[in-house]
């Protein structure tokens, strides 16, 4: 059991992660500050249950995460369900891994060195909030798996699986814009979709 009275100092090295990780959740700073005041409220409240030599990090952003699905998520425009079937059967991720382009880089490769943070920020944050959630906190905040899945109070294998989808729809998102830039032809990627299919 953890002493309440240490909680300032325990707790304020996490602020400014957790400020990001809210503010990607939210996409407003506004929200962000309001979701952190809340998590913090929520986390002084609870800290003599905090089990101390545990993962206080992980337990902050496990606040965090619940604070804003219950807050935000009535908010949030549900998953489209299709949408996200689709991704599943996109030919995208295989091509992208094995074509070739003329200067032997991968075409992924091609269109990941034309775009900038704020073109993948924006399709990060076009996510759907499950699936961006999973993937902020594997690939920006850093947590493994399992953490994750303690974070979300969900199986390990339902955190993959999100993880998973979410950067195969990233991937979708990026494609599409990569398209629309002319960074990458649609036309070849279309020829590519009737090889990978066998023609149907």
């Amino acid at each position: 059991m953890a002493d309440r009275n240490k909680f300032v100092e325990d707790s304020m090295e996490f602020m400014g992660q957790l400020y990001s990780a809210a503010l990607r959740m939210t996409r407003n700073p506004q929200d962000a500050e309001d979701l952190v005041q809340e998590t913090y409220l929520k986390a002084y409240r609870a800290y003599e249950s905090f089990q101390e030599g545990t993962n206080l990090k992980a337990w902050l952003y496990r606040i965090l995460t619940n604070t804003y699905i219950n807050i935000y998520r009535a908010k949030q425009r549900k998953p489209d369900e299709s949408e996200l079937d689709e991704v599943e059967e996109l030919y995208l991720y295989r091509k992208w891994g094995n074509s070739q382009n003329e200067l032997g880089k991968s075409a992924e490769e091609v269109v990941l060195n034309s775009l900038t943070d704020d073109d993948i920020k924006a399709a990060v944050e076009a996510l759907p909030e499950q699936f961006r959630i999973a993937v902020l906190l594997a690939d920006v905040e850093g947590f493994s798996y399992q953490e994750i899945a303690e974070i979300l109070a969900v199986p390990s294998g339902t955190v993959m699986s999100r993880i998973h989808r979410g950067r195969k729809l990233l991937q979708k998102y990026l494609h599409e814009y990569a398209i629309r830039q002319g960074l990458i032809k649609g036309d070849k990627l279309t020829a590519a979709v009737n090889v990978s299919e066998g023609g149907n």
